[in-house]
């Protein structure tokens, strides 16, 4: 059977949904047990005898990988060959802003560009201005939206232009709302957030990659309750904050982990409030989190 190049544009556990190079949609299974395709990969697919479905054979090399650990500290890729991550935050459930930064990291050391989109204002409008500004003084792209009224949307949209993009974030943040706002219908499937627990219901069962109109896509990854990115080492924490990646060239050692190392350029602007103390409680947070994992 002849070969074609293909996009994974969604995936259900070892089934997958391709977008084929004439533009084409097909289901498709995955040949062996060790190949894992993820929404985003490139891969190469052929025909199945007398079948509508096709077989991924081979996953073509990646620009990038969006990484978790697993519980047993393996990585787990959740999406590949992305251009830009919108991590989206909300009044509702309330915004956990280390989170965040933990995706924003990942964003830094897939070398991607990033924004921080806070969904709700309609509830909140004041609420995250503070931490939204903070995000814009080190050069993330900002956006206050409302699902529900529509505010904040066609910037939403700009952004996304010819871009293939994640947008990730808590449960019940309204990540479907958005993108449902984005194509003018309700393709995406919605929940309202728990009365009991105050943590948003999970809608997003499987990642998808949904064409946009005019141009760009993004993939609607599960919303999740804590997120980490998969760091081979300590070191690479502080690539994942630009600020903090940026002073480091002033320490005085070139190995500093910027915790109690003298002549450290990063604790020195902590102490004259130079970066902001929760962004760097959360840089050590990701330091000890990735020290735990390695320990086990």
């Amino acid at each position: 059977m002849p070969q074609q190049h293909a996009i994974v544009i969604a995936t259900f556990s070892r089934r997958m949904r391709l977008r084929l190079d004439d533009g084409t949609e097909a289901e498709a299974r995955i040949k062996g047990k060790r190949l894992k395709p993820v929404c985003g990969d490139r891969v190469t697919t052929e025909r199945i005898a007398n079948e509508s479905d096709w077989l991924i054979t081979d996953i073509q090399s990646r620009d990038n990988e969006l990484t978790r650990p697993n519980m047993r500290g393996q990585v787990e890729v959740l999406a590949a060959n992305l251009d830009y991550l919108i991590v989206v935050a909300a009044a509702e459930p309330k915004a956990d802003w280390f989170i965040v930064d933990r995706y924003l990291c990942a964003a830094e050391i897939m070398n991607i560009a990033a924004a921080v989109v806070y969904n709700k204002i309609d509830l909140d409008p004041a609420a995250a201005v503070e931490e939204l500004n903070n995000y814009a003084a080190i050069g993330y792209d900002t956006v206050q939206c409302s699902a529900e009224t529509g505010q904040g949307i066609d910037a939403i949209r700009n952004l996304l232009a010819e871009r293939c993009a994640i947008i990730v974030g808590q449960s019940g943040v309204g990540k479907s709302s958005i993108i449902n706002c984005l194509l003018g219908d309700s393709l995406q499937k919605t929940s309202t957030v728990s009365g009991k627990t105050g943590e948003g219901r999970h809608t997003t069962v499987n990642s998808a990659m949904i064409s946009l109109p005019g141009s760009g896509s993004v993939i609607d990854s599960p919303g999740v309750r804590d997120y980490a990115p998969a760091l081979e080492s300590t070191t690479l924490a502080a690539q994942g904050f630009r600020e903090i990646s940026k002073l480091a060239q002033h320490c005085r050692f070139a190995n500093c982990r910027h915790l109690r190392e003298p002549g450290c350029a990063v604790k020195e602007a902590l102490e004259n409030r130079t970066i902001s103390p929760r962004r760097y409680e959360s840089y050590k947070r990701i330091v000890n989190l990735t020290e735990q994992i390695a320990r086990n």
